[in-house]
């Protein structure tokens, strides 16, 4: 049994989420001081959230392909992105990235305002707000988003087929090497990377409510 896609899928997937966890508390945190637009640039970024996968795979193919904006300014240094791995972890990024940045921003929303305002009385930067305050009050979100957003990419088909193909080997995942085995009438192979995914994805929720207890219990003693 050929393991590539198990490690192709972690790799991607490990790798989406360091990108999502930065992107996703910044965006955050730039979203709740907005005065203006506010709810047009949320929309904006939560909008992988709400579209089919093969649409945001759709979309990714117009911007990353050899005509598309991006894609043409990448031909000329010789990069191509589209069925490779890095069309895997960016369109995993964008799948997953809206999880981060709704539970993180939920997070900073219910920290009490009043809060950061007598910090800003008292002369801290809004960096230092960011780092002593908001951070730390937004521990156990972090942690769930990050958990989550793990999970969303690991199991992330539609848009990474459309990018980055089914190139075993290469781009293949676990959820595309499943559709495969499906399709060629190999249900032995599929059950073993369903079995696979369904046991990393398990143990992935495990530790994220056990985190949550532990908060819990936290909180309760205080």
């Amino acid at each position: 049994m050929d393991y590539s896609p198990l490690l192709i899928s972690l790799k991607c997937a490990i790798l989406s989420t360091i990108i999502t966890f930065f992107t996703g508390i910044y965006a955050a945190f730039l979203t709740t001081r907005l005065k203006r637009y506010k709810s047009l640039v949320d929309g904006i970024l939560t909008l992988p959230l709400v579209l089919p996968p093969t649409v945001v795979g759709f979309l990714l193919l117009i911007f990353l392909g050899k005509n598309g904006f991006i894609g043409r300014f990448l031909n000329q240094y010789n990069i191509s992105i589209i069925f490779s791995q890095a069309a895997n972890i960016i369109a995993s990024f964008l799948v997953s990235f809206p999880l981060m940045y709704r539970t993180i921003r939920g997070a900073f929303e219910q920290i009490d305002p009043y809060i950061i305002y007598v910090a800003r009385t008292l002369g801290l930067s809004e960096h230092k707000i960011f780092m002593r305050i908001m951070l730390p009050n937004s521990i156990p979100s972090i942690v769930a988003g990050t958990v989550l957003s793990f999970a969303r990419a690991l199991g992330e088909f539609g848009a990474t087929i459309m990018v980055a193909g089914n190139i075993p080997g290469k781009t293949q995942t676990m959820a595309i090497a499943i559709y495969n085995a499906v399709q060629s009438g190999n249900r032995e192979l599929a059950y073993r990377w369903v079995f696979i995914l369904v046991i990393i994805s398990l143990i992935t929720v495990i530790i994220l409510n056990k985190f949550e207890q532990k908060g819990s219990t936290k909180i309760g003693r205080e």
